[in-house]
């Protein structure tokens, strides 16, 4: 009885984070909706942090690694608005949450992770997970037709939006000078072109620092 209690009880903060954290933010998409009202986000924290699997803020999944908070993320979803039998890749994938609500709208998903940990627990959640480089993108795959960065980056290598199909778009969170906001982007003639939409705590993924500046 005590475990059914508990499966109403996720199923409720599912349901409230769709009317309380998803929709005052602009989450409008219906697939998207209805994919972060499904996917059991408890099974893809640790277990001693699944009481907290519904906040919304980010929730340490690793040393250094936070999964995206819900909102944060259902906004960005929405913008991107995914569309089945597309292509896409999770960068920083984690523990396979995002990539799980990306299968649930009905995409071909290549999750992207480089922390050995991380990709294990995406295994046994049930997200096919691929260990390699962050910023190196996963070529074998492209081009893809939405990239969705699990984190945020203070910039795009040439490498991944090289694997970005042409009208391809993009999306995560994007650092400069210590504020955090979230991005989408559309790839046109070659280039990636951005827009920025709200600023957002989102944790930063390993990898995509702007090279400092010397100083004498």
């Amino acid at each position: 009885m005590a475990n059914e209690d508990l499966m109403q009880d996720f199923s409720l903060a599912r349901r409230t984070m769709v009317d309380n954290q998803l929709r005052p933010e602009g989450v409008t998409d219906r697939d998207v909706l209805a994919a972060m009202g499904s996917v059991p986000r408890e099974n893809y924290v640790p277990e001693g942090a699944r009481a907290l699997a519904y906040f919304d803020r980010p929730l340490k999944i690793a040393d250094g690694r936070t999964m995206t908070p819900p909102a944060a993320l259902g906004r960005l979803l929405s913008e991107l608005a995914p569309k089945p039998g597309k292509r896409a890749l999770v960068v920083g994938s984690g523990t396979g949450y995002s990539a799980a609500v990306l299968k649930a709208v009905g995409l071909d998903v290549v999750a992207l992770e480089s922390d050995n940990a991380l990709v294990a627990a995406a295994n046994e959640a049930g997200v096919e997970t691929v260990h390699g480089d962050l910023a190196m993108g996963w070529a074998k795959r492209a081009p893809y037709d939405l990239v969705l960065f699990d984190g945020a980056v203070e910039e795009i290598p040439a490498a991944l939006v090289k694997q970005i199909r042409e009208g391809g778009s993009v999306g995560g969170a994007i650092s400069d000078r210590g504020v955090t906001r979230l991005f989408v982007g559309r790839v046109s003639g070659g280039a990636l072109g951005l827009r920025t939409l709200t600023d957002a705590d989102v944790d930063p993924l390993p990898g995509f620092e702007r090279p400092r500046a010397f100083i004498f």
